[in-house]
């Protein structure tokens, strides 16, 4: 019987022995280009047009030879800068000869970004295909991140994409052991998922060191398998050494048929085998130390990614309310700058020192790209408001971001010393003096929060007066250095640790933390991990409390308290402010960190007295439950601990910012371990040692900021529904002082709402292909089930008069053209913006 696949020769006649091993490998040509690591992106821009013309001349000399091309960014960069080179790409690929695959903009990490951002990813790398060769990406590939999200299958099959090649985890690094997996998303969505075998990249000359290693590595029972060759990471691509051994090792029979080919060959064979095993959950862990390392970074792209989240949704209002051209380009070249930053070097913080200045600088770019369209927008609404004059009062127009009410403290500094604030209709608002942001406060400057409730993704009018009679009701706040307390929680501070020993839910009965020891609360230690945190599992080491330095009582008013708590450890210090307000059961924690470690982690912990827990965590759009067992995970904006206490369900979660690298402990004191600060070596990847006597330069050194916010509840995390709390904790309403004019809006108006349900609206904004509809655009929307149970979806859109209810099912994102003539139909769209095939 033959081996040969249809349409190949047998053995005897292609000239390989008969004792051949029944084995077809594909080998697959690549260049593993890092256009940021150990070098700025200036030399990767360089470097990828280096590569394509080395293998485009491979292509002169071999008509065998095929390339596989991902990240969709390098190819933009040969465009722009080598057309006639651009243009051979596009003439061996119409050969099949150059193939595109991945459909990304880059190779991002795979656990970070918000799931909006790999909707981007794909939205504009694969529009890119399909404007400059004329068809997508159908094979996913993320070699070297460092973990990948069980959402992402859901993400793929949204973008056309039905099978994905990776490489980390390693089987040694996960409960993961077969090479070739049926990968299933939370959502049912499944994707062939393949684990290359030992490595993408090889050396410069025979191939088969390469192949015997991934050989070993595979799955023995495939006779059909892939193996990756070509210099890589520095870019660089097949040699000429590489395909000539490929040639002598095939007519030798050596490891099988040797075939060159690209990815799709492999999958198109694979798809109808059975029993591949099925997998569920995501890929981890490789480098869990990535998930904390440079908070810079972190923190740059979590404002980024919702400025631009944000600045869409009102470009897109004032495009179908006023006709106001609709920012395509602008908000196409923010993201970019956004997705590019998601490499798997530079939003995990492993790069060089100076990359990180590029980084800031552009994501800088999109930050402000995004308040400058916002701002825009605003400005037209806020003209068009009739606000009329009223003596010794300042307008503000409050504007709230997200697609459902919302309710919060909101900040202003002005020009006056006020006396009161009134809503829209002259209620009085609840209020109270803050310290002004200027030090010059006796030149008239000062600062107030007050209480906004707002209708969804539009604006209120309030009024804060220099005189005002009005009174609110009095509260039952209380607020001391060891107590804060309202009608609803009791919350007491431990003076020796500086951190709780009760929270007391009057509302149930229930304490989450009866009893515990605060002293965890802050743990420092000696991290001798590499940048990456290779080899580590847990960051949950014992350590050293930091020194309470002092607490006091800050606000204290009809609106809100404020203890701040003051730490020190080492030439550290931490200061806490725990606010709690007057009607809520939430403790919000705002830390400013001043560290000066090196070589050093610190973890912020909050210990319970939970019984029985289990932990679940926020990843891009669904959550996953984890073992309670110290493991560095990590997780988007919550992490939820569950159990009961006394025999009565409870439990309590943590909204975070800025952060992505958390534990879950176990013990007598299950706890929440948020990992606040890590501060190695820049770009030092174990094994290599550091030199005794080098200098080296040490990450987050200095001050850094971030939120974090207890919820407790009584066993059903959803009741409190962390995910949009979550989302508010990032995308807080935006405070716009303004005149008094005529005007033909009202002083309160919603756009757009999902009515707050278990569907959530994540994004609003104009549609990519430019249509005859107001601002050259068309409204998109898309949604996703946000509980794991199906769902009826809200889809209510004041400012197009229309209003559609769609059924969702577990997880399930799903994504809406809405046309402004009121009765052409919805069109349901895939996350390229094509109509959806389902």
């Amino acid at each position: 019987m033959s081996n040969a696949r249809a349409g190949e020769q047998p053995a005897a006649e292609s000239g390989r022995p008969d004792a051949t091993p029944p084995r077809l490998v594909h080998m697959i040509g690549n260049a593993h280009i890092d256009p940021v690591w150990l070098w700025p992106w200036q030399e990767g821009y360089q470097e990828a047009r280096a590569t394509f013309a080395s293998v485009i001349a491979r292509m002169d000399e071999y008509d065998d030879f095929v390339f596989t091309c991902d990240q969709m960014v390098l190819l933009s960069w040969v465009e722009e800068s080598d057309p006639a080179l651009f243009e051979q790409i596009r003439r061996r690929e119409s050969e099949g000869r150059w193939v595109n695959v991945g459909g990304w903009w880059v190779e991002p990490d795979c656990n970070m970004p918000l799931g909006e951002s790999f909707v981007r990813q794909g939205l504009y790398g694969q529009r890119f295909l399909l404007s400059r060769f004329g068809r997508a990406a159908t094979v996913g590939v993320n070699l070297d991140p460092f973990g990948h999200s069980a959402v992402l299958p859901t993400i793929l099959r949204g973008q056309g994409i039905d099978s994905y090649l990776y490489l980390r985890p390693g089987p040694h690094e996960s409960d993961v052991h077969r090479t070739l997996l049926r990968w299933e998303a939370p959502d049912g969505s499944t994707v062939l998922a393949y684990r290359v075998p030992h490595e993408y990249s090889s050396g410069a000359g025979p191939v088969d060191g390469q192949v015997d290693k991934a050989l070993a590595a595979l799955d023995p029972d495939l006779g059909e398998v892939m193996v990756l060759y070509g210099v890589g990471n520095h870019g660089g691509g097949p040699t000429r050494a590489n395909i000539e051994s490929i040639h002598r090792y095939d007519r030798m029979g050596s490891f099988g048929r040797l075939r060159m080919a690209g990815p799709r060959d492999f999958f198109d064979g694979a798809v109808a085998r059975d029993g591949i095993a099925a997998r569920t959950g995501d890929l981890q862990h490789h480098a869990p130390g990535c998930y904390s390392a440079h908070s810079g970074i972190k923190t740059w792209q979590y404002r980024a990614q919702r400025a631009l989240l944000v600045a869409e949704r009102w470009a897109v209002v004032t495009a179908v309310t006023d006709g106001v051209p609709y920012p395509r380009e602008a908000l196409e070249d923010a993201w970019k700058h956004v997705l590019f930053n998601q490499f798997h070097d530079i939003l995990p913080g492993t790069a060089v020192e100076a990359a990180f200045d590029d980084a800031r600088d552009q994501l800088g770019a999109a930050v402000t790209t995004a308040k400058r369209v916002t701002a825009r927008a605003h400005s037209v609404i806020a003209r068009q408001v009739d606000i009329p004059f009223e003596r010794d009062s300042q307008p503000v127009l409050v504007f709230n971001p997200h697609p459902w009410p919302v309710s919060c403290d909101v900040g202003l500094h002005l020009g006056m010393e006020p006396a009161g604030v009134v809503d829209d209709v002259g209620e009085p608002v609840r209020w109270q003096p803050t310290q002004s942001r200027a030090a010059a406060a006796a030149q008239g400057r000062s600062s107030l929060v007050l209480r906004a409730d707002l209708p969804a993704l539009g604006y209120r009018l309030y009024r804060v007066h220099r005189t005002s009679d009005a009174q609110v009701t009095a509260t039952s706040l209380v607020a001391t250095p060891d107590l804060l307390e309202n009608d609803l929680v009791r919350i007491e501070l431990d003076p020796d640790t500086g951190w709780l020993r009760s929270y007391l839910d009057k509302r149930t009965g229930i304490d989450v933390m009866a009893g515990v020891d605060g002293s965890t609360h802050t743990q420092v230690c000696a991290d001798p991990t590499d940048t990456w945190g290779h080899r580590v599992v847990s960051y949950a080491w014992p350590g050293d409390a930091m020194e309470v330095r002092g607490s006091a009582v800050r606000e204290l008013g009809p609106l809100r308290a404020r203890v701040r708590v003051r730490r020190a450890w080492g030439a550290s210090t931490m200061t806490e402010d725990l606010i709690l307000d007057h009607d809520s059961g939430s403790l919000r924690v705002e830390v400013t960190l001043d560290w000066h470690e090196e070589a050093h982690l610190l973890k912020v912990r909050v210990p319970t007295s939970l019984d029985e827990p289990r932990a679940t965590y926020e990843i891009p759009f669904a959550s996953i439950e984890r073992p309670v067992d110290g493991a560095e995970e990590p997780g988007q904006g919550w992490v939820d601990l569950t159990g009961s206490v006394a025999g009565r369900p409870a439990g309590l979660t943590i909204l975070v910012t800025h952060k992505h690298g958390y534990d879950v402990s176990g013990g007598a004191q299950p706890s929440i371990g948020i990992t606040a600060v890590r501060s190695p070596v820049y770009a030092w990847h174990d094994p290599y040692l550091l030199d005794p006597d080098g200098e080296y330069a040490f990450q987050d050194q200095g001050v850094q900021r971030f939120t974090y916010v207890l919820v407790p509840h009584a066993g059903d995390l959803h009741v409190a529904d962390p995910t949009r709390r979550a989302q508010e904790l990032g995308m807080p309403p935006r405070a716009m002082l303004e005149s008094s004019h005529g005007g033909t809006l009202p002083p309160r108006r919603s756009f757009v709402t999902d009515e707050g349900g278990a569907v959530m609206i994540t994004a609003v904004k104009g549609s990519e292909d430019a249509t005859t509809g107001p601002g050259g655009a068309d409204l998109v929307v898309r949604a996703v089930e946000t509980q794991g149970k199906p769902a009826m979806g809200v889809l209510d859109l004041p400012l197009l008069g229309r209003r559609v209810e769609v059924p969702f099912g577990p997880f399930q994102l799903r994504t809406f053209a809405v046309p402004a003539a009121s009765d052409a139909p919805l069109v349901e769209l895939d996350l390229v913006e094509r109509p959806s095939p389902q």
